[in-house]
């Protein structure tokens, strides 16, 4: 018996007793963060959906999840028989449950919704749909907090000092050049709430969430002195002495808010609307200039130094490496052995621990064969995989965190005989990937309007795909990072493409219940020429593993896209050789071979 209703029930109960017509539960928590720890892991425990974005919004005779494309299959078969709707959004963007909300309630009632973990940006939006209605909006309970039962503590793993080796930029540095442009910005204050921008920031790293080697805290920033809140004991005291060396004072976790709130009337905060809570924007002092901003250290981080980028260069080759002797094995045993896909999990990662500098997967491995292959965010669990065996496509989506680098990388191999509308797809996909790898582009170009250069080979076939194009990629940091967006998202002049991000390319083929195809490599935005039309930029392939060419349509192809993929395969064989032997080296020979 699924325990979700009586858990949706209980939830009622606490909204009855508080007055509450309605409840949203985001995918969140005070960080703002993509991967939850377990203890703000909310939504999933309330509603048994286990992807990792979707909202949960509940009333006294509703409970349903928004959840886009990527996740609908998954989400059907995880709510089925839970009395939780699951609600078709297209993208992960869309504002569907807040019009639903502005359509549903009446005039007079309550939403509440818990301030600590609804960003600052998404509770204007909420009460901007839902004040014209007379709907209050309370964001000063928590009542999850109530009925989580057995509910995680804080996570306490250890915080730690980023590998000096590996870490070109001090902290004074970085310190220096966040007030720099709070400088410019008019501000006295900078507090900052993201996991990645502190943990890059302060040069340190940590295990509190799962994939992303990051820790829980806040950073209050002056202009002479910057305060660390993190949970009691994580930071011991050598390394509390070192921080205080640079100007940095380690507080408790809990204190964050009332620190904020501390700050003197007549002093100006800058903060980022779309990396803080609305509950940490409410703590600030009526007598406080708020300055609304990105922050500084999203667009520093984004922008890889030329010994980050060496540093990367040698992570890729160590990955590429590991995945030479992961599809050597599995070449040689796939439809003589038995493997299924999380046989696939296990031997990548095995693969890669085996490799100099590795910490962890960048993000849980999605190994999909054929029908779940068309799953973007497929996972396999013991409950629920497929044998890899007979004839299809496997699509395997996985990465790396090294010390000097963060790696992502998507291939489809072929497994027996593959069909001529699977070859097609391949190949359609390939084109999408080469065509966007070799664009060249004015520096400052806004990221989004990147995206059509992998999607016009499909859209010539009449064929799309839901998920965006590219994210960014932190340096041992969040696989997933901004500013930078190669997607359908809206431009903004934060997104522009600087020289030194780095950013994925993946375009994909999604046929539901048949197949997926999605080949992706992560690229690094370099100088390409500066003439009287002004300063060009363009990609250099970062991810070195070879692209299979048997489901290739030749028929598909140009001669430039053939050129591309030969030159490409050439310099994977020339990096990687050195780092490989026996049958790894020799399917390497055999994987790089010029068409």
């Amino acid at each position: 018996m699924s325990p979700i209703p009586q858990r949706i029930q209980t939830l009622r109960s606490a909204m009855r007793q508080a007055g509450v017509h309605a409840c949203l539960i985001p995918s969140s928590d005070p960080h703002l963060s993509e991967y939850l720890p377990e203890r703000w892991q909310a939504r999933q425990w309330l509603s048994g959906f286990t992807g990792s974005m979707g909202t949960l919004i509940v009333t006294a005779d509703f409970a349903g999840v928004w959840a886009d494309s990527r996740y609908w299959e998954q989400a059907e078969a995880e709510l089925a028989g839970s009395g939780v709707q699951l609600i078709k959004v297209q993208t992960a963007a869309s504002s569907a449950h807040l019009e639903w909300l502005a359509e549903r309630l009446q005039r007079g009632q309550t939403l509440a919704v818990d301030g600590d973990v609804i960003g600052l940006a998404a509770a204007k939006a909420l009460q901007a749909a839902l004040a014209p209605r007379g709907v209050t909006v309370r964001a000063d309970l928590d009542l999850v907090d109530g009925v989580y039962e057995n509910r995680p503590a804080l996570p306490a793993e250890p915080v730690y000092e980023h590998d000096a080796r590996f870490a070109p930029q001090s902290r004074a540095d970085k310190l220096a050049a966040a007030r720099a442009e709070m400088a410019k910005a008019g501000a006295d204050w900078h507090f900052i709430s993201t996991l990645d921008d502190i943990a890059w920031l302060f040069n340190l790293r940590g295990g509190d969430v799962n994939y992303n080697p990051v820790f829980i805290a806040h950073a209050l920033i002056g202009r002479g002195n910057a305060t660390l809140f993190v949970g009691q004991g994580k930071v011991d005291g050598a390394l509390a002495l070192r921080l205080k060396a640079d100007g940095v004072l380690v507080a408790d976790y809990s204190v964050a808010k009332p620190a904020l709130a501390a700050l003197p009337p007549g002093q100006s905060l800058l903060l980022d609307p779309r990396r803080v809570t609305f509950g940490l924007r409410q703590a600030v002092g009526e007598g406080v200039k708020v300055i609304e901003a990105i922050n500084p250290s999203t667009l520093f981080k984004s922008r890889k130094t030329a010994e980050e980028a060496a540093h990367v260069r040698r992570a890729m080759e160590q990955d590429g490496a590991a995945l030479a002797e992961f599809f050597a094995w599995f070449e040689a045993r796939v439809n003589q052995s038995r493997i299924t896909e999380l046989t696939i999990d296990e031997e990548i990662t095995a693969a890669r621990a085996r490799r100099e500098g590795f910490i962890s997967p960048s993000f849980p491995t999605i190994a999909g064969f054929n029908r779940n292959g068309a799953l973007p965010h497929y996972r396999a669990t013991p409950e629920a995989h497929s044998e890899i065996k007979g004839n299809g496509l496997l699509l395997i989506d996985s990465g790396g965190q090294y010390l000097n680098g963060t790696t992502d990388i998507t291939r489809v191999v072929a497994v027996g005989e593959v069909s001529a509308e699977q070859k097609r797809d391949y190949t359609l996909v390939l084109k999408g990937t080469i065509n966007l790898s070799m664009a060249h582009f004015p520096r400052g170009t806004l990221s989004p309007m990147l995206d059509a250069l992998a999607r016009a080979p499909m859209w010539r076939h009449d064929i799309d795909f839901g998920h965006g194009t590219g994210h960014g990629v932190g340096y041992f940091l969040n696989v997933h990072e901004g500013p930078q967006s190669i997607s359908r998202a809206i431009p903004e002049p934060h997104m522009a493409m600087q020289a030194g991000m780095i950013t994925s390319i993946e375009p994909g083929i999604y046929r539901p219940g048949k197949w997926g195809v999605r080949i992706e490599n992560l690229v690094l935005n370099v100088d390409a020429t500066a003439n009287e039309f002004g300063d060009f930029l363009k990609f250099e392939t970062l991810t070195l593993c070879p692209i299979d060419t048997r489901p290739i349509d030749f028929s598909l192809m140009t001669r430039p896209e053939i050129d591309w993929l030969n030159a490409y395969h050439a310099e994977v064989r020339e990096r990687l050789l050195p780092l490989v032997d026996g049958a790894a080296r020799d399917w390497l020979l055999a994987a790089t071979s010029a068409l």
